[in-house]
Order: structure tokens, then sequence, then C-alpha cells
């Protein structure tokens, strides 16, 4: 295997490791959103069966004030997980952009051994 092989073959490696890092960047972020709606809806829930929806309330839920809470620490979770995503997907277009250097020269090299071998054959 010559080096430029192993060094393409690297290179697709590392785009489609940045490719799966983006995509599971983006079920995490999917994931914690609908974890976040429904967290919401049990808040609403309580607020409703208690009758109190004031969170300064001496009366309030200690449930709500839990889960709002969580709420709360899921949605920057969330947002820390979308600088992530937003680093994750501009490291995928570099990957993308090297790998897109390798292999124009690499076709250029593959041309250039056919042309050879077609023009250094005995002829039938």
């Amino acid at each position: 295997m010559k080096p430029r092989d192993t060094a393409l073959r690297l290179k697709r490696f590392e785009a489609n490791e940045r490719a799966r890092k983006v995509a599971s960047i983006e079920t995490m972020i999917l994931d914690l959103e609908h974890v976040a709606i429904d967290l919401a809806r049990q808040i609403s829930a309580e607020e409703e069966r208690t009758g109190v929806k004031d969170p300064a309330h001496f009366a309030y839920s200690t449930f709500a004030k839990a889960a709002s809470q969580r709420r709360r620490n899921l949605l920057t979770s969330i947002a820390d997980l979308k600088a992530k995503l937003a680093d994750a997907r501009r490291e995928h277009e570099e990957a993308l952009l090297e790998l897109t250097k390798l292999e124009p020269a690499d076709s250029r090299d593959s041309d250039r051994q056919r042309t050879q071998r077609a023009t250094t054959a005995p002829a039938p």
C-alpha cells in the first residue's frame, strides 16, 4: 500500500468519525429537548393539580420546583451541546476539505498509472 493510500484512508476515517460525532451530538440534543418538553408538561400538570402557579408562593409544589430546576439544567446542557455541535460541524467540514484535497491528487495518480500501463503494454 502506498503512503498516499494510507493518508487517504486516514482522512476518510477522520471525516467519518467527525460525521459520527456530529450525529451523536444532534441525537443528544434531540433527546434532551424531548425530556425538557416532557418536564414542562409535568410542571404544568402539577401546577394545575395544586392550583398554585407562582414558584415564590409558600404552597408551591416541591415536585414542580425540582422539575423546574431540572428543566433549567437540561436547557443549559442543550445550550452547551449546541456550542459543541457548531465546533463539531466546523471540524467535520475541515476534515472533508482535507479529504477533497487528497482525493483529486489520488485520482490523478491512478489515471497516470493507467495511461502508463496502456502505453507500455505490448501490442497483441
